[in-house]
């Protein structure tokens, strides 16, 4: 999107897989919670806030108005233990409820002894935010939308050729690898092999009994609507995207534990593939021998909150645009 608003012409190749993160995700958007250090966390910070003026641009070239939750996230403590870490590992930005604020705050989380409130956190509707990209592409004279799989990159310094898994070639001045949990499948992409699946199992309440996303000693759990999404594990099993019962039942336990209600609504369940790397960091810039080729991948746990600033970033990097952001933590080369 941020390539073709820029007057680039696009082709972008991929398919469908089971258990693609993006879909499978809830959205959280929560850099102070689940939180980087240095230039990382700062990044973080800044992908949260672009989304508003985001989705508005969104919404003026399709018509689709993505759901937006900023009302902050909750910690919410549940032990005295818990009241004790979470206010030795709060940020500065934060505020101390205690237990008769956030029952006034969430009455369904009135068993709770306090909570630290993030303010501007939150979360987006990932899944509607899919939807308006994909009118977006198929609307725009600027993107071919390939149905086909990349399976090998060839990068010279000033062109890159790719071919596919129908065996097609394509050449382009730049590449951009944006393949999620499949990254490291591509041959030719070096840095790419650090990226590796990590499953993350969900669950779907028939209920919303929270206004805030909440989180809690083991999980969380995001207000969708007319219903509200817990989770999530976090298992290296390959690209096995399917629910087990264990996993089901330790999400359950982990978002009712938070929520209580929760345990009287009807529940479904999916699993996604996290593109995971070991520091749970994306790789994201220039390869320094290649440049033609563009890394934007291993995005771990923060995909969805990363997404439109990254966009930005493979944007001003294709055009020479110089960066207002730090990416050295994120460098392709630094495993």
């Amino acid at each position: 999107m941020a390539l073709a608003e820029r007057g680039v012409s696009v082709t972008l190749i991929g398919q469908h897989r089971p258990g693609e993160a993006s879909p499978a995700a809830a959205g959280m958007l929560a850099p102070s919670v689940e939180r980087a250090s240095g230039p990382a966390h700062d990044f973080g910070l800044a992908a949260r806030d672009r989304y508003p003026s985001y989705l508005q641009m969104l919404a003026e070239r399709t018509g689709v108005s993505v759901p937006l939750n900023r009302r902050g996230i909750l910690q919410v403590a549940l032990s005295a233990n818990g009241i004790k870490g979470l206010k030795k590992t709060a940020l500065s930005t934060t505020r101390w409820l205690d237990a008769k604020e956030l029952g006034k705050l969430e009455p369904a989380l009135s068993h709770g002894l306090g909570a630290v409130f993030n303010p501007d956190d939150g979360a987006v509707d990932n899944v509607v935010l899919l939807g308006a990209l994909r009118r977006f592409v198929a609307a725009s004279d600027r993107i071919e939308d390939v149905q086909d799989i990349v399976s090998t990159i060839d990068a010279t310094s000033n062109s890159c050729s790719v071919k596919t898994t129908s065996r097609a070639s394509y050449n382009a001045g730049r590449v951009v690898l944006a393949a999620g949990a499949w990254a490291a499948q591509i041959s030719g992409a070096r840095f790419a092999r650090a990226v590796s699946p990590a499953r993350g199992q969900l669950v779907s309440y028939s209920s919303a009994p929270l206004r805030h996303v909440a989180y809690g000693p083991h999980g969380y759990v995001v207000p969708r609507g007319d219903h509200a999404i817990g989770g999530s594990t976090m298992e290296d099993v390959g690209f096995d995207a399917s629910t087990t019962a264990d996993g089901i039942r330790k999400v359950r336990v982990a978002a009712e534990e938070i929520c209580p209600s929760l345990a009287l609504s009807e529940v479904d369940a999916w699993a996604g593939l996290r593109p995971a790397t070991p520091d749970m960091l994306p790789i994201l810039g220039v390869d320094p021998e290649h440049p033609a080729l563009i890394y934007a991948c291993g995005h771990s746990r923060n995909g969805v909150l990363m997404a439109p600033l990254t966009g930005d970033i493979i944007a001003d990097l294709v055009t020479g645009t110089p960066l207002s952001h730090d990416l050295s933590q994120f460098r392709p080369d630094r495993f």
